[in-house]
């Protein structure tokens, strides 16, 4: 590399560097220094250290506990329906129909609108639109407010979760089909191989890339959910939809718990680093060259 690319390459890369470390990096290694006292998160107030008293603590917690495993229940559902409906609307919207690049648009839409937003929209839905429809067709058992229902209230934001991102996975599906070579698929036919044989046999195989990154975007974003579990359910009804990250939340900025809080923003951290790369060992190990 010569000098002058070395100058190019250091005006781009020390202000990311920079901004990286001091947003993320600093903020992290404190955060580890915070899990260890116990403070309320007033500054004049003092820091007490406490040790490994937090993380025994939260191993007690019916209520991180109890928002840990409604994570791994949405995180589950959530990552089988994204990559499900994404995978088919890829495939759908490469079989050149004449509605194919309008199909992309309006699938791809609802991952441009902000969480938040999201939250909001599918709250009007869950409750005024599903109770009108209700009154209308009398299917009461299924048009209702679920959003103060335990169980479908965590469907709805997986619902809402699918809605967001299952266009994005369908972008990262649709380049991998398009980078399989079509003279695979055409010999696969010539010898007398049906749509779910060059499915199973050619097309998936491929996709593995793909699948890779879908599954790793879809599981960290899972795990880290929180805008939509603000906007839609703020966690309710009675917690039943409290997920990590609005656990961690409430404890820090809600109860004042800092040390707790951070201890569990660790142990969460540790968790999601363990189960993604975990996945992406996998499914890299699955990946084959053509």
């Amino acid at each position: 590399m010569s000098k002058n690319n070395k100058g190019w390459f250091a005006l781009f890369t020390v202000p990311l560097l920079i901004v990286f470390t001091t947003v993320v990096i600093l903020p992290f290694i404190i955060g580890i220094g915070y899990s260890f006292v116990s403070w309320d998160g007033i500054p004049a107030n003092p820091k007490v250290f406490v040790g490994l008293d937090n993380y025994a603590t939260l191993f007690h917690d019916d209520r991180f506990l109890n928002s840990a495993w409604r994570t791994i229940e949405f995180t589950v559902l959530a990552l089988i329906l994204v990559n499900v409906l994404g995978l088919a609307i890829s495939l759908l919207v490469t079989m050149k129909l004449r509605v194919s690049n309008a199909a992309r648009t309006m699938f791809f839409l609802p991952n441009l609108i902000g969480g938040l937003i999201l939250g909001y929209i599918w709250q009007f839905i869950f409750t005024d639109v599903f109770k009108f429809l209700g009154d209308k067709t009398g299917l009461d058992s299924v048009f209702f407010n679920w959003l103060i229902h335990p169980q479908f209230a965590l469907y709805a934001m997986v619902i809402v979760f699918t809605w967001q991102m299952a266009g994005y996975t369908m972008i990262i599906y649709i380049a991998g089909i398009q980078g399989i070579p079509d003279e695979l698929s055409e010999a696969a036919r010539v010898d007398g191989a049906n749509l779910w044989q060059r499915l199973t046999r050619i097309v998936f195989p491929l996709l593995m890339p793909s699948f890779t990154i879908c599954l790793f975007l879809t599981l960290s974003g899972a795990f880290k959910i929180f805008d939509v579990n603000l906007s839609l359910t703020k966690g309710g009804p009675n917690n039943a939809t409290e997920l990590f990250a609005m656990n961690i939340f409430n404890e820090i900025f809600g109860y004042g718990h800092y040390g707790l809080g951070q201890a569990k923003a660790i142990i969460f951290f540790i968790l999601v680093a363990a189960v993604t790369l975990t996945q992406v060992v996998i499914t890299k190990k699955k990946e084959v060259q053509y």
